[in-house]
């Protein structure tokens, strides 16, 4: 049965606000501790302006979306009261779209809202788990389908992939992922990329990489359920332990835990 991503991004986005407005604004959230409760709100709160832009004027250039943010709001009512007006856009610009349409993304292989739909439903799961964090008010749970739906897009759209203007070696440790309670598995393996990039100069030697793969013999495996899987792949803590066997898992680790916030 498919996903509901859009009664998954309006319950969560809900549950957010609603945890957040009983929030202590310079709380810090444990999950980036470089954030307090506003400024995880004034993230999602971007966030949802930016995308909810892109889909509803059916934008192919982000420049556009950029410019159509506000200043942030210095009075946490306020702001509490723009994420939830940015909410609703959001949502009601996706609900009125078809996966179909064609929208900028920073994603080259899939320049659509169906894109923008799967994401912004994985990022206000995410961050309500931040925000239950930072309240410190009981964790709920996360859907075992949508979680294992997170688990495929982080690894596919979070991890995979190279710029262009690079080259990528994939010959390292294939790992195997799985999750316990819904069944998914994913092959993994790490690889090395090296080249310069020729917006910023920045240059990048045997940097690590993962790639999704279909077949090939592991050497390690890292499983749980899908709720903590999930939550560990995006560097937020789990409810249960991970099971990592294999020596080739530091690698992997590393990567994962210098990766995505």
């Amino acid at each position: 049965m498919p996903i509901d991503l859009m009664a998954h991004l309006q319950a969560e986005s809900m549950r957010f606000g609603d945890v957040l407005a009983d929030t202590d604004p310079t709380a810090t959230v444990p999950s980036c501790p470089d954030w307090n409760a506003a400024d995880l709100l004034w993230h999602l709160a971007e966030v949802q302006l930016f995308w909810g832009t892109i889909v509803r004027d059916r934008l192919d250039d982000p420049g556009l979306a950029e410019a159509a943010k506000p200043e942030r709001p210095s009075d946490y009512g306020e702001l509490l009261a723009l994420y939830r007006r940015v909410s609703d856009e959001l949502i009601a610009a996706l609900a009125n779209t078809a996966d179909d349409v064609p929208v900028w993304t920073w994603f080259d292989a899939d320049q659509s809202a169906g894109f923008i739909r799967r994401r912004q439903a994985h990022e206000a799961l995410i961050h309500r788990l931040d925000a239950e964090l930072t309240a410190g008010v009981p964790v709920t749970d996360f859907d075992p389908a949508l979680a294992t739906d997170g688990v495929t897009e982080v690894l596919e759209w979070m991890f995979s992939g190279v710029p262009e203007w690079g080259a990528q070696t994939v010959d390292g440790p294939i790992g195997r992922l799985a999750t316990t309670d819904t069944g998914g598995q994913w092959l993994v393996q790490i690889g090395r990329f090296s080249g310069t990039s020729p917006n910023t100069g920045n240059v990048y030697t045997d940097d690590p990489t993962l790639s999704l793969i279909t077949d090939g013999e592991s050497s390690f495996s890292i499983s749980a359920n899908a709720r903590d899987l999930d939550a560990w792949l995006w560097n937020r803590p789990t409810l249960s332990e991970i099971t990592v066997e294999g020596d080739a898992a530091a690698a992997f680790q590393s990567i994962i835990h210098s990766g995505v916030q």
